[in-house]
């Protein structure tokens, strides 16, 4: 468990400590955006690396235990996660990496991001939600709550970034959109559009998600049905 939990501080550490902070201003500053995003996807990747060892070899402490009524809502909150997951990933989106052009465009805020403008974000932090509670572990809770912890703040931390390099061309982008999924929908500052999410998106979701749930069990020794 030492092991995981310096793993998962790592991980959390670099993205609180680094992205999105003034402390990446500095950096970006010294060395540009080029040699940054280099340095910091090498030390995110050896995070990750870290941590996915870190957890398959953590020892099985129980704590709540794992919960068998809770598996068809863990399905469901999947299957809503991997969309929210697809649709960000293919949606160009001013708060991704190299999107900042998007922000002077017209109609920015298309598809998925007219629910939230962090779409794969509330994906990754779905998933850990419903990992963390279905597995009912102590390294399960390090890992999907260091990761739930991450998208959530990550979100803010995005939106704090992105204001403070695009002042009002950001703010515009954010007047039409909301952080919280439907929430800028019912305010009124933008509506649904189910057509522009683009059906091939959720069909890719779909079939992902049929396949993780059909090998699962394979791929991680437990069913998430059963």
């Amino acid at each position: 468990m030492i092991q995981l939990t310096l793993a998962a501080s790592f991980f959390v550490g670099i993205h609180f400590l680094i992205a999105g902070t003034r402390w990446r201003d500095r950096l970006v500053g010294k060395y540009g955006e080029r040699v940054y995003r280099i340095g910091f996807s090498v030390l995110s990747l050896l995070g990750l690396f870290w941590l996915i060892y870190a957890y398959r070899h953590a020892p099985y402490i129980e704590t709540w235990g794992q919960l068998a009524w809770f598996k068809p809502v863990a399905a469901l909150l999947m299957l809503i996660a991997f969309i929210l997951a697809v649709a960000g990933v293919t949606t160009p989106n001013p708060t991704a990496v190299s999107g900042e052009s998007l922000l002077s465009e017209e109609e920015p805020a298309r598809g998925i991001l007219r629910i939230t403008r962090h779409p794969f974000l509330w994906g990754v932090g779905l998933w850990a939600a419903a990992h963390l509670i279905a597995n009912g572990d102590a390294a399960a809770l390090v890992l999907f709550g260091s990761l739930l912890l991450l998208t959530t703040a990550g979100t803010r931390s995005i939106d704090a970034k992105r204001q403070r390099h695009f002042g009002e061309r950001w703010a515009k982008f954010a007047a039409v959109t909301s952080n919280i999924p439907f929430n800028a929908i019912r305010e009124g500052r933008n509506r649904l559009k189910l057509g522009e999410l683009g059906g091939w998106r959720i069909a890719l979701a779909l079939a992902l998600y049929l396949g993780v749930l059909h090998f699962h069990r394979q791929l991680f020794g437990v069913s998430p049905l059963f």
